[in-house]
């Protein structure tokens, strides 16, 4: 054998067991890695769901105020007129008739 040879024999006497507990190592990180990251996500989804919540809850609370605003800014005050022109709720519509014959015909 000549010297490149016996140099090039040692350089592939490579240690396997280091090599596969390197390897175990990278994997073990790289699966608590994941791990730390999907409790991230999912942590970060909930947080979402949960201001979707309070999103709706406030928007249904805002509506709720905008009509009692409503209501007492420009109903309340049509009510309060109401109330000093004596006026009454109706029970019952009644319609008058028209005649034909009671209505004018114009001039041709």
């Amino acid at each position: 054998m000549t010297t490149l040879t016996l140099s090039y024999s040692s350089w592939l006497g490579i240690n396997w067991k280091m090599v596969c507990a390197a390897g175990f190592l990278v994997a073990c990180s790289l699966l608590i890695i994941y791990a730390f990251l999907i409790n991230e996500l999912t942590g970060g989804t909930y947080l979402i769901k949960n201001y979707d919540k309070q999103i709706d809850t406030l928007s249904q609370e805002n509506r709720n105020l905008e009509v009692s605003f409503a209501k007492t800014g420009f109903l309340g005050s049509v009510e309060q007129k109401t109330q000093e022109l004596n006026f009454e709720k109706t029970t019952s519509v009644k319609y008058i008739k028209i005649l034909d014959t009671s209505v004018a015909l114009g001039a041709k």
